[in-house]
Protein backbone atom coordinates (compact mmCIF):
# COMPACT_ATOMS: atom_id res chain seq x y z
CA UNK A 1 0.00 0.00 0.00
CA UNK A 2 1.75 3.19 -1.05
CA UNK A 3 0.38 7.01 -0.23
CA UNK A 4 -1.36 9.29 -2.09
CA UNK A 5 1.01 12.36 -0.79
CA UNK A 6 4.72 11.90 0.99
CA UNK A 7 6.29 15.16 1.53
CA UNK A 8 10.00 15.29 2.59
CA UNK A 9 13.36 17.41 3.70
CA UNK A 10 10.74 19.14 5.59
CA UNK A 11 10.96 20.74 9.35
CA UNK A 12 7.70 18.67 10.86
CA UNK A 13 6.31 20.22 13.85
CA UNK A 14 4.47 17.16 14.78
CA UNK A 15 2.36 18.81 17.98
CA UNK A 16 2.64 15.62 19.88
CA UNK A 17 3.03 15.22 23.40
CA UNK A 18 6.82 14.96 22.96
CA UNK A 19 6.73 18.33 20.99
CA UNK A 20 8.52 16.01 18.45
CA UNK A 21 10.29 17.41 14.93
CA UNK A 22 10.44 15.56 12.05
CA UNK A 23 11.35 15.25 8.80
CA UNK A 24 8.74 13.81 6.53
CA UNK A 25 5.14 12.51 6.25
CA UNK A 26 3.17 10.44 4.34
CA UNK A 27 -1.26 10.65 3.55
CA UNK A 28 -3.19 7.43 2.31
CA UNK A 29 -6.55 8.80 1.80
CA UNK A 30 -7.74 11.81 4.68
CA UNK A 31 -5.62 9.75 7.12
CA UNK A 32 -1.82 10.67 7.86
CA UNK A 33 -0.64 7.36 8.01
CA UNK A 34 3.81 7.71 8.45
CA UNK A 35 5.42 10.40 10.47
CA UNK A 36 9.59 10.33 11.04
CA UNK A 37 12.91 10.34 8.97
CA UNK A 38 13.11 10.44 5.65
CA UNK A 39 13.83 7.19 4.98
CA UNK A 40 11.13 6.23 7.46
CA UNK A 41 8.84 7.47 5.32
CA UNK A 42 10.11 6.74 1.65
CA UNK A 43 8.52 2.92 1.80
CA UNK A 44 5.48 4.71 1.16
CA UNK A 45 6.19 6.15 -2.16
CA UNK A 46 4.69 4.14 -5.06
CA UNK A 47 4.05 5.12 -8.95
CA UNK A 48 1.24 7.38 -8.31
CA UNK A 49 2.33 8.94 -5.06
CA UNK A 50 2.52 12.46 -5.59
CA UNK A 51 6.35 13.33 -3.16
CA UNK A 52 6.74 16.80 -2.38
CA UNK A 53 10.54 18.05 -1.27
CA UNK A 54 9.75 20.85 1.20
CA UNK A 55 13.30 21.82 0.82
CA UNK A 56 13.55 22.56 4.82
CA UNK A 57 10.61 24.35 4.67
CA UNK A 58 7.77 23.56 7.89
CA UNK A 59 5.04 21.12 7.47
CA UNK A 60 2.30 22.32 10.58
CA UNK A 61 -0.75 20.65 11.63
CA UNK A 62 -3.81 22.67 9.90
CA UNK A 63 -4.16 25.98 12.11
CA UNK A 64 -7.30 25.81 14.33
CA UNK A 65 -9.16 29.52 14.89
CA UNK A 66 -11.06 28.35 17.75
CA UNK A 67 -13.66 31.83 17.56
CA UNK A 68 -14.22 33.76 14.69
CA UNK A 69 -17.45 34.51 12.70
CA UNK A 70 -16.95 33.13 8.95
CA UNK A 71 -20.52 35.03 7.73
CA UNK A 72 -19.37 38.25 9.19
CA UNK A 73 -16.05 37.85 7.94
CA UNK A 74 -17.66 36.83 4.16
CA UNK A 75 -20.50 39.30 4.17
CA UNK A 76 -18.28 42.08 5.01
CA UNK A 77 -16.46 41.87 1.61
CA UNK A 78 -20.02 42.71 0.05
CA UNK A 79 -19.88 46.18 1.89
CA UNK A 80 -17.34 49.48 2.52
CA UNK A 81 -13.98 48.30 4.73
CA UNK A 82 -12.91 51.16 6.97
CA UNK A 83 -9.49 49.29 6.94
CA UNK A 84 -8.25 50.02 3.42
CA UNK A 85 -4.98 52.15 4.17
CA UNK A 86 -6.97 55.54 2.28
CA UNK A 87 -9.45 55.90 5.01
CA UNK A 88 -7.80 58.45 7.00
CA UNK A 89 -10.93 60.98 7.81
CA UNK A 90 -14.85 60.50 8.09
CA UNK A 91 -14.93 62.40 4.68
CA UNK A 92 -13.04 59.23 3.71
CA UNK A 93 -15.66 57.17 4.62
CA UNK A 94 -18.34 59.12 3.52
CA UNK A 95 -16.78 59.03 -0.27
CA UNK A 96 -16.85 55.34 -0.01
CA UNK A 97 -20.19 55.29 0.85
CA UNK A 98 -21.36 57.96 -1.78
CA UNK A 99 -19.71 55.56 -4.39
CA UNK A 100 -21.43 52.76 -2.83
CA UNK A 101 -25.16 54.11 -2.76
CA UNK A 102 -24.57 55.31 -6.04
CA UNK A 103 -24.41 51.39 -6.93
CA UNK A 104 -27.04 50.15 -5.04
CA UNK A 105 -30.67 50.12 -5.18
CA UNK A 106 -33.22 52.63 -3.15
CA UNK A 107 -34.44 51.03 -0.07
CA UNK A 108 -31.21 48.51 0.15
CA UNK A 109 -28.66 48.73 2.92
CA UNK A 110 -25.45 50.31 2.50
CA UNK A 111 -22.80 48.79 5.01
CA UNK A 112 -19.30 49.93 5.94
CA UNK A 113 -17.35 47.34 8.61
CA UNK A 114 -13.90 47.76 9.96
CA UNK A 115 -14.30 51.10 11.88
CA UNK A 116 -11.96 52.60 14.09
CA UNK A 117 -12.55 55.97 15.48
CA UNK A 118 -9.11 55.83 17.11
CA UNK A 119 -7.16 55.87 13.85
CA UNK A 120 -9.21 58.87 11.45
CA UNK A 121 -8.05 62.06 11.94
CA UNK A 122 -11.72 63.39 13.79
CA UNK A 123 -11.16 60.89 16.52
CA UNK A 124 -14.92 60.17 16.34
CA UNK A 125 -17.48 58.61 14.97
CA UNK A 126 -19.97 60.15 12.06
CA UNK A 127 -22.83 61.51 12.92
CA UNK A 128 -26.60 60.52 11.60
CA UNK A 129 -26.51 63.79 9.94
CA UNK A 130 -23.39 63.24 8.39
CA UNK A 131 -24.49 59.83 6.88
CA UNK A 132 -27.68 61.07 5.35
CA UNK A 133 -25.65 63.34 3.55
CA UNK A 134 -24.99 60.07 1.69
CA UNK A 135 -28.36 58.78 1.16
CA UNK A 136 -31.81 59.57 2.97
CA UNK A 137 -33.53 57.20 1.08
CA UNK A 138 -31.04 53.98 2.12
CA UNK A 139 -30.17 52.53 5.49
CA UNK A 140 -26.60 53.08 6.26
CA UNK A 141 -24.56 51.36 9.03
CA UNK A 142 -21.13 52.05 9.95
CA UNK A 143 -19.67 48.83 11.67
CA UNK A 144 -16.63 49.67 14.47
CA UNK A 145 -14.19 47.01 14.13
CA UNK A 146 -14.83 45.49 17.46
CA UNK A 147 -18.83 44.60 16.08
CA UNK A 148 -20.15 45.83 18.88
CA UNK A 149 -21.27 49.59 17.89
CA UNK A 150 -22.08 51.06 15.01
CA UNK A 151 -23.07 54.63 13.80
CA UNK A 152 -26.51 54.50 11.19
CA UNK A 153 -28.49 57.35 9.88
CA UNK A 154 -32.06 58.83 10.07
CA UNK A 155 -33.36 56.35 7.55
CA UNK A 156 -31.65 53.40 9.81
CA UNK A 157 -33.06 54.37 12.80
CA UNK A 158 -36.54 54.76 11.72
CA UNK A 159 -36.54 51.28 10.82
CA UNK A 160 -35.52 50.29 14.02
CA UNK A 161 -38.24 52.82 15.07
CA UNK A 162 -35.43 54.38 17.15
CA UNK A 163 -36.09 58.39 18.16
CA UNK A 164 -36.16 60.68 20.99
CA UNK A 165 -38.46 58.80 23.33
CA UNK A 166 -36.93 55.36 22.62
CA UNK A 167 -35.17 53.68 26.06
CA UNK A 168 -32.00 52.84 25.82
CA UNK A 169 -32.42 48.77 25.96
CA UNK A 170 -30.79 46.36 28.48
CA UNK A 171 -27.15 45.85 27.81
CA UNK A 172 -27.20 48.85 25.50
CA UNK A 173 -27.55 52.63 24.86
CA UNK A 174 -28.17 54.73 22.02
CA UNK A 175 -26.33 57.39 22.02
CA UNK A 176 -28.09 61.40 22.31
CA UNK A 177 -27.02 64.93 22.09
CA UNK A 178 -27.73 67.48 24.78
CA UNK A 179 -31.32 67.24 23.58
CA UNK A 180 -31.59 63.94 23.75
CA UNK A 181 -32.08 63.19 20.18
CA UNK A 182 -29.91 59.87 19.02
CA UNK A 183 -26.84 61.00 17.02
CA UNK A 184 -27.38 57.99 15.62
CA UNK A 185 -24.19 55.96 17.20
CA UNK A 186 -25.80 52.30 18.65
CA UNK A 187 -23.63 50.44 21.36
CA UNK A 188 -24.06 46.49 22.72
CA UNK A 189 -27.71 45.52 22.60
CA UNK A 190 -28.64 48.99 20.75
CA UNK A 191 -26.36 48.02 18.24
CA UNK A 192 -27.07 44.27 18.05
CA UNK A 193 -30.82 44.61 17.20
CA UNK A 194 -30.64 47.24 14.54
CA UNK A 195 -27.75 44.37 12.59
CA UNK A 196 -30.04 41.39 13.30
CA UNK A 197 -32.46 44.27 11.18
CA UNK A 198 -30.16 45.06 8.49
CA UNK A 199 -29.80 40.84 7.32
CA UNK A 200 -28.48 39.52 4.30
CA UNK A 201 -30.21 37.09 1.89
CA UNK A 202 -29.72 33.64 1.62
CA UNK A 203 -27.75 33.93 -1.72
CA UNK A 204 -25.62 36.76 -0.15
CA UNK A 205 -24.99 34.86 3.02
CA UNK A 206 -23.74 31.47 0.66
CA UNK A 207 -21.46 33.84 -1.28
CA UNK A 208 -19.89 35.44 1.83
CA UNK A 209 -19.16 32.10 3.50
CA UNK A 210 -17.48 30.65 0.50
CA UNK A 211 -15.49 33.98 0.27
CA UNK A 212 -14.34 33.34 3.53
CA UNK A 213 -13.44 30.20 3.55
CA UNK A 214 -11.51 30.46 0.40
CA UNK A 215 -9.53 33.20 2.55
CA UNK A 216 -8.58 31.08 5.20
CA UNK A 217 -7.62 27.78 3.67
CA UNK A 218 -4.93 30.71 2.04
CA UNK A 219 -3.53 31.11 5.58
CA UNK A 220 -3.61 27.88 6.60
CA UNK A 221 -6.74 27.55 8.92
CA UNK A 222 -7.81 24.13 8.04
CA UNK A 223 -11.17 24.11 11.16
CA UNK A 224 -12.85 27.05 12.16
CA UNK A 225 -14.84 27.29 15.94
CA UNK A 226 -17.59 29.68 14.41
CA UNK A 227 -18.70 32.05 17.21
CA UNK A 228 -22.36 33.23 15.76
CA UNK A 229 -23.89 35.19 13.11
CA UNK A 230 -27.41 35.99 12.11
CA UNK A 231 -28.94 33.36 14.60
CA UNK A 232 -30.91 29.71 13.34
CA UNK A 233 -31.04 30.49 10.03
CA UNK A 234 -27.29 31.74 9.57
CA UNK A 235 -26.47 28.27 11.09
CA UNK A 236 -28.92 26.04 8.80
CA UNK A 237 -27.15 28.21 5.60
CA UNK A 238 -23.72 27.25 6.71
CA UNK A 239 -24.67 23.53 7.28
CA UNK A 240 -25.58 23.74 3.75
CA UNK A 241 -22.55 25.39 2.73
CA UNK A 242 -20.50 23.09 4.32
CA UNK A 243 -22.68 20.09 2.36
CA UNK A 244 -22.24 21.83 -0.64
CA UNK A 245 -18.21 22.29 -0.17
CA UNK A 246 -18.87 26.06 -0.57
CA UNK A 247 -16.90 26.06 2.88
CA UNK A 248 -14.22 24.26 2.79
CA UNK A 249 -12.77 24.55 6.57
CA UNK A 250 -14.33 22.09 9.02
CA UNK A 251 -16.38 23.83 11.40
CA UNK A 252 -17.39 23.32 14.97
CA UNK A 253 -20.77 25.54 15.26
CA UNK A 254 -20.58 27.41 18.49
CA UNK A 255 -24.65 28.01 19.39
CA UNK A 256 -24.89 32.18 19.28
CA UNK A 257 -25.85 34.87 18.26
CA UNK A 258 -25.44 38.38 17.84
CA UNK A 259 -28.82 39.55 18.91
CA UNK A 260 -30.35 37.63 21.99
CA UNK A 261 -28.35 34.44 22.05
CA UNK A 262 -30.13 33.26 24.93
CA UNK A 263 -33.31 32.49 22.76
CA UNK A 264 -31.66 30.75 20.01
CA UNK A 265 -29.65 28.63 22.72
CA UNK A 266 -33.07 28.11 23.97
CA UNK A 267 -34.44 26.98 20.73
CA UNK A 268 -31.98 24.28 20.23
CA UNK A 269 -32.22 23.31 23.77
CA UNK A 270 -36.04 22.29 22.67
CA UNK A 271 -35.21 20.61 19.58
CA UNK A 272 -32.92 18.39 21.98
CA UNK A 273 -29.91 19.22 20.15
CA UNK A 274 -26.76 19.06 22.17
CA UNK A 275 -23.01 19.75 21.82
CA UNK A 276 -20.98 17.01 19.64
CA UNK A 277 -23.78 16.50 16.95
CA UNK A 278 -22.29 16.30 13.33
CA UNK A 279 -19.46 14.53 11.37
CA UNK A 280 -15.55 15.41 10.82
CA UNK A 281 -17.37 18.34 8.48
CA UNK A 282 -20.02 20.24 10.71
CA UNK A 283 -20.48 19.44 14.47
CA UNK A 284 -22.44 21.44 17.19
CA UNK A 285 -20.58 23.01 19.80
CA UNK A 286 -21.31 24.86 22.62
CA UNK A 287 -23.87 27.27 24.18
CA UNK A 288 -23.05 31.21 24.21
CA UNK A 289 -24.43 34.18 25.49
CA UNK A 290 -22.32 37.58 25.42
CA UNK A 291 -22.31 39.45 29.19
CA UNK A 292 -20.15 41.83 28.58
CA UNK A 293 -19.14 44.68 25.62
CA UNK A 294 -15.79 44.99 23.45
CA UNK A 295 -11.85 45.53 24.61
CA UNK A 296 -11.56 47.63 22.32
CA UNK A 297 -14.68 49.42 22.82
CA UNK A 298 -14.31 50.10 25.46
CA UNK A 299 -17.44 48.51 26.66
CA UNK A 300 -15.84 45.59 28.91
CA UNK A 301 -17.73 44.96 32.52
CA UNK A 302 -14.40 45.18 34.62
CA UNK A 303 -14.11 45.44 38.44
CA UNK A 304 -12.34 48.43 38.90
CA UNK A 305 -13.18 51.62 37.02
CA UNK A 306 -11.43 52.48 33.55
CA UNK A 307 -8.23 54.07 34.00
CA UNK A 308 -8.88 55.86 31.15
CA UNK A 309 -12.30 57.05 33.20
CA UNK A 310 -12.98 56.75 36.78
CA UNK A 311 -16.42 56.80 36.13
CA UNK A 312 -16.80 53.73 33.86
CA UNK A 313 -16.91 50.35 34.70
CA UNK A 314 -18.61 48.85 31.31
CA UNK A 315 -21.34 47.16 30.10
CA UNK A 316 -23.33 44.17 31.27
CA UNK A 317 -25.62 41.79 29.34
CA UNK A 318 -27.36 39.79 32.29
CA UNK A 319 -27.77 39.79 35.68
CA UNK A 320 -25.96 36.99 37.69
CA UNK A 321 -28.92 34.97 38.59
CA UNK A 322 -30.06 35.22 34.60
CA UNK A 323 -26.89 34.19 33.65
CA UNK A 324 -26.71 31.32 36.14
CA UNK A 325 -30.53 30.17 34.45
CA UNK A 326 -29.47 29.99 31.00
CA UNK A 327 -26.18 28.50 30.87
CA UNK A 328 -27.04 26.21 33.88
CA UNK A 329 -30.01 24.56 31.99
CA UNK A 330 -27.48 24.47 28.75
CA UNK A 331 -25.09 22.23 31.30
CA UNK A 332 -28.10 20.20 32.61
CA UNK A 333 -29.08 19.50 28.92
CA UNK A 334 -25.53 17.78 28.06
CA UNK A 335 -23.63 21.34 26.38
CA UNK A 336 -20.62 22.64 26.71
CA UNK A 337 -21.08 25.95 27.65
CA UNK A 338 -19.23 29.47 27.48
CA UNK A 339 -20.08 33.53 27.11
CA UNK A 340 -18.23 36.46 25.80
CA UNK A 341 -16.21 37.21 28.64
CA UNK A 342 -13.58 40.12 28.30
CA UNK A 343 -13.84 42.09 31.83
CA UNK A 344 -12.73 40.84 34.97
CA UNK A 345 -15.96 41.38 36.56
CA UNK A 346 -17.80 39.54 33.23
CA UNK A 347 -15.25 36.73 33.85
CA UNK A 348 -15.57 36.22 37.44
CA UNK A 349 -19.61 36.27 36.55
CA UNK A 350 -19.15 33.04 33.79
CA UNK A 351 -17.07 31.53 36.52
CA UNK A 352 -19.45 32.09 39.04
CA UNK A 353 -22.05 30.20 36.64
CA UNK A 354 -20.19 27.44 35.72
CA UNK A 355 -19.34 26.96 39.23
CA UNK A 356 -23.02 26.77 40.32
CA UNK A 357 -24.02 24.70 37.33
CA UNK A 358 -21.23 22.06 38.04
CA UNK A 359 -22.17 21.86 41.87
CA UNK A 360 -26.24 21.02 40.76
CA UNK A 361 -25.35 18.52 37.89
CA UNK A 362 -21.63 17.38 38.30
CA UNK A 363 -20.25 15.88 35.63
CA UNK A 364 -16.31 15.49 34.32
CA UNK A 365 -14.67 16.54 31.05
CA UNK A 366 -17.06 19.33 30.34
CA UNK A 367 -14.67 21.29 29.05
CA UNK A 368 -16.47 24.77 29.49
CA UNK A 369 -14.88 27.30 28.14
CA UNK A 370 -14.71 31.55 28.39
CA UNK A 371 -14.36 33.21 24.88
CA UNK A 372 -11.39 35.86 25.01
CA UNK A 373 -11.22 36.19 28.84
CA UNK A 374 -9.81 39.18 28.07
CA UNK A 375 -8.72 40.80 32.02
CA UNK A 376 -7.68 37.14 33.34
CA UNK A 377 -6.41 38.37 36.91
CA UNK A 378 -4.85 36.17 38.95
CA UNK A 379 -7.56 35.25 41.33
CA UNK A 380 -10.10 34.16 38.45
CA UNK A 381 -6.64 32.41 37.12
CA UNK A 382 -7.21 30.18 39.64
CA UNK A 383 -10.50 29.64 39.66
CA UNK A 384 -10.02 28.65 35.90
CA UNK A 385 -7.28 25.89 36.82
CA UNK A 386 -9.56 24.22 38.97
CA UNK A 387 -12.83 24.25 37.36
CA UNK A 388 -10.84 22.80 34.16
CA UNK A 389 -12.18 25.69 32.05
CA UNK A 390 -10.78 26.16 28.54
CA UNK A 391 -9.76 30.31 27.69
CA UNK A 392 -9.97 31.50 23.99
CA UNK A 393 -7.50 34.45 24.23
CA UNK A 394 -7.23 36.54 21.36
CA UNK A 395 -3.16 37.13 20.51
CA UNK A 396 -3.54 39.68 17.71
CA UNK A 397 -5.79 42.23 19.25
CA UNK A 398 -2.63 43.70 20.91
CA UNK A 399 -1.07 44.58 17.23
CA UNK A 400 -4.25 46.54 16.07
CA UNK A 401 -5.40 47.69 20.03
CA UNK A 402 -2.82 47.15 21.90
CA UNK A 403 -2.23 51.31 22.43
CA UNK A 404 -6.00 51.59 23.03
CA UNK A 405 -5.73 48.89 26.23
CA UNK A 406 -2.67 50.84 28.05
CA UNK A 407 -4.70 53.78 27.78
CA UNK A 408 -7.90 51.90 29.14
CA UNK A 409 -6.42 49.85 31.56
CA UNK A 410 -3.33 50.58 32.47
CA UNK A 411 -1.39 47.98 34.84
CA UNK A 412 -4.03 45.49 33.51
CA UNK A 413 -2.66 44.92 30.24
CA UNK A 414 0.09 42.90 32.15
CA UNK A 415 -3.12 40.16 32.93
CA UNK A 416 -4.78 40.37 29.38
CA UNK A 417 -5.22 37.33 27.57
CA UNK A 418 -2.48 35.98 29.80
CA UNK A 419 -1.19 33.22 27.41
CA UNK A 420 2.00 32.58 29.41
CA UNK A 421 0.06 32.34 32.59
CA UNK A 422 -2.02 30.08 31.50
CA UNK A 423 0.70 27.38 30.10
CA UNK A 424 2.24 27.69 33.35
CA UNK A 425 -0.59 26.61 35.47
CA UNK A 426 -1.51 24.21 33.16
CA UNK A 427 -4.17 25.81 31.70
CA UNK A 428 -5.15 24.79 28.04
CA UNK A 429 -6.19 27.90 26.44
CA UNK A 430 -6.82 27.71 22.63
CA UNK A 431 -5.94 30.79 20.25
CA UNK A 432 -8.48 32.65 17.75
CA UNK A 433 -8.77 35.79 16.15
CA UNK A 434 -12.25 36.93 16.15
CA UNK A 435 -12.06 37.97 12.76
CA UNK A 436 -13.49 40.24 11.50
CA UNK A 437 -12.68 41.86 14.82
CA UNK A 438 -8.75 41.42 13.54
CA UNK A 439 -6.92 39.68 10.90
CA UNK A 440 -7.45 35.76 10.67
CA UNK A 441 -4.41 34.92 10.00
CA UNK A 442 -2.82 32.57 12.36
CA UNK A 443 0.75 33.28 11.73
CA UNK A 444 -0.11 37.34 13.03
CA UNK A 445 -1.72 35.13 16.32
CA UNK A 446 1.05 33.45 16.50
CA UNK A 447 3.49 36.28 16.31
CA UNK A 448 1.56 38.79 18.92
CA UNK A 449 1.46 35.84 21.31
CA UNK A 450 5.65 35.44 21.06
CA UNK A 451 6.22 39.00 20.81
CA UNK A 452 3.51 40.68 22.44
CA UNK A 453 3.41 44.06 20.73
CA UNK A 454 1.65 46.25 18.83
CA UNK A 455 2.15 47.40 15.21
CA UNK A 456 3.86 50.52 15.80
CA UNK A 457 6.13 48.71 18.19
CA UNK A 458 4.96 48.93 21.39
CA UNK A 459 5.08 46.32 23.95
CA UNK A 460 2.02 45.71 25.78
CA UNK A 461 2.23 42.92 28.69
CA UNK A 462 5.75 41.23 27.51
CA UNK A 463 5.76 39.13 30.95
CA UNK A 464 3.13 37.55 28.91
CA UNK A 465 5.07 36.43 25.62
CA UNK A 466 5.22 32.72 25.02
CA UNK A 467 7.78 30.68 22.62
CA UNK A 468 7.04 30.03 18.81
CA UNK A 469 6.35 26.04 19.49
CA UNK A 470 3.69 27.29 22.70
CA UNK A 471 2.03 29.56 20.56
CA UNK A 472 1.91 27.00 17.37
CA UNK A 473 -0.19 24.25 19.82
CA UNK A 474 -2.60 26.95 20.61
CA UNK A 475 -3.74 27.29 16.97
CA UNK A 476 -3.42 23.36 16.78
CA UNK A 477 -3.81 21.08 19.67
CA UNK A 478 -5.39 23.09 21.95
CA UNK A 479 -8.15 24.25 19.56
CA UNK A 480 -8.29 20.69 18.61
CA UNK A 481 -9.03 19.81 22.46
CA UNK A 482 -11.71 22.86 23.14
CA UNK A 483 -14.20 20.99 20.23
CA UNK A 484 -13.07 17.39 22.16
CA UNK A 485 -11.14 16.42 18.82
CA UNK A 486 -7.59 16.50 19.85
CA UNK A 487 -7.94 12.52 19.19
CA UNK A 488 -8.56 13.18 15.51
CA UNK A 489 -6.44 16.73 14.50
CA UNK A 490 -4.41 19.17 16.05
CA UNK A 491 -1.49 17.75 15.51
CA UNK A 492 0.60 15.15 13.04
CA UNK A 493 0.27 11.77 13.73
CA UNK A 494 -0.67 9.12 12.69
CA UNK A 495 -4.53 7.99 12.04
CA UNK A 496 -5.17 11.67 12.77
CA UNK A 497 -7.08 13.63 10.08
CA UNK A 498 -5.16 14.84 7.04
CA UNK A 499 -5.12 18.37 7.66
CA UNK A 500 -1.65 20.07 7.16
CA UNK A 501 -0.37 23.39 6.17
CA UNK A 502 3.19 24.54 4.51
CA UNK A 503 5.15 27.57 5.03
CA UNK A 504 7.37 29.04 2.65
CA UNK A 505 10.33 29.13 5.65
CA UNK A 506 11.29 27.45 8.72
CA UNK A 507 9.25 28.89 11.29
CA UNK A 508 11.45 28.13 14.02
CA UNK A 509 14.14 29.14 12.76
CA UNK A 510 12.89 32.64 11.34
CA UNK A 511 13.59 35.88 13.67
CA UNK A 512 10.49 35.98 16.03
CA UNK A 513 9.71 39.56 15.02
CA UNK A 514 9.58 38.10 11.44
CA UNK A 515 6.85 35.28 11.96
CA UNK A 516 4.00 37.48 10.82
CA UNK A 517 5.71 38.08 7.32
CA UNK A 518 5.72 34.05 6.75
CA UNK A 519 3.38 32.79 4.03
CA UNK A 520 1.42 29.82 3.19
CA UNK A 521 2.52 27.55 0.31
CA UNK A 522 0.02 24.94 0.42
CA UNK A 523 -3.32 23.91 2.46
CA UNK A 524 -4.54 20.17 2.77
CA UNK A 525 -8.03 19.14 4.11
CA UNK A 526 -8.86 15.75 4.52
CA UNK A 527 -6.15 14.27 2.18
CA UNK A 528 -7.06 16.94 -0.79
CA UNK A 529 -5.15 20.19 -1.40
CA UNK A 530 -7.52 23.52 -1.19
CA UNK A 531 -4.97 26.09 -1.53
CA UNK A 532 -1.25 26.46 -3.41
CA UNK A 533 1.09 28.63 -4.59
CA UNK A 534 1.24 27.77 -8.50
CA UNK A 535 5.11 28.43 -8.80
CA UNK A 536 5.57 26.11 -6.19
CA UNK A 537 3.45 23.00 -7.64
CA UNK A 538 5.29 24.10 -10.47
CA UNK A 539 8.47 23.93 -9.57
CA UNK A 540 8.14 20.61 -7.88
CA UNK A 541 6.79 18.98 -11.59
CA UNK A 542 9.63 20.55 -12.95
CA UNK A 543 12.17 18.94 -10.70
CA UNK A 544 10.20 15.42 -10.92
CA UNK A 545 9.21 14.81 -7.44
Amino acid sequence: MFADFVFLNGQVITVNKENGIAEAVAVKGNRIVAVGLNEEVESWIGDDTETIDLEGQSLLPGFIDSHLHLTLCGTNQLGVSCKEPHIQSIEDILADLKTKAEQTPKGHWIRAWGFNETKISEQRYPTRWELDEISTEHPIMVVRTCSHISAVNSKALELAAIDEHTMDPEGGKIVRDDKGIPTGVLIETAHMSIFQLAAYTEEELRKGMALASNDFVAVGITSIHDAGGYGPDNMRIMQKAVREKEVKVRVYAIISSLNHSEKFVAKMMEAGIITGLGDERFRIGPAKVFTDGSSSGPTIATREPYTSNPNDYGILYYSQEELNRILGEAHEKGFQITAHAQGDRAIEMMLNCIEEALTNHPRTNHRHRIEHAGVTMPDLLQRIKKLGIIPIPNPPFFYEFGEGYIKNYGERVHHMFPVRDFIDEGVIAAGSSDSPVTHYNPLLGIHVAVNRKTGSGQEVGANQRITPLEAIKLYTWNGAYASFEENIKGSIEVGKLADLVVLNHRILDVPEDKIKDLRVEMTIIDGEVVYQKEKEMNKAVESGI
